[in-house]
């Protein structure tokens, strides 16, 4: 059983190799405003997306582009060599939720309320766009 499980931890090795991504977990914003700024960005070129991440009004805009600031640098560091503007593109962002705090907050009539405060976990991935399928 143990070849088996190391066979697959290979495999899953050799595809990360090729894969340039950067994850955050627990950002506390619920997911649906996070999966708003997402859905902006998911497919666009790497550098223009982090303009429009850079120029939102949106607060979840600010947690997002560290992040894909952070993937653009994973990508470069496996290729030992600078990103230029039009090599990159941003293939996936997904927002998974995260933990919830629940929390109570008075009410009329002795009752309680229940608050939730919802965070959620990013994964961005960017890869090389195909200079040659265009």
């Amino acid at each position: 059983m143990a070849n088996r499980k190391q066979n697959s931890a290979n495999k899953l090795k050799e595809v990360r190799k090729n894969t340039y991504f950067a994850k955050l977990n627990n950002i506390p914003t619920s997911p649906r405003k996070m999966r708003l700024v997402a859905d902006m960005i998911r497919g666009m070129e790497a550098f223009k997306a982090l303009g429009v991440l850079h120029f939102s009004n949106k607060e979840a805009a600010g947690r997002i582009e560290p992040l894909l600031k952070s993937a653009i640098a994973n990508w470069e560091a496996k290729n030992d060599r600078k990103a230029e503007a039009g090599e990159l593109k941003v293939a996936s962002v997904v927002v998974d939720e995260g933990a919830t705090i629940k929390r109570l907050r008075p009410a009329p009539q002795g009752r309680g309320y229940r608050i939730r405060k919802r965070s959620n976990h990013v994964c961005i991935t960017v890869e090389a766009i195909n200079k040659e399928s265009k």
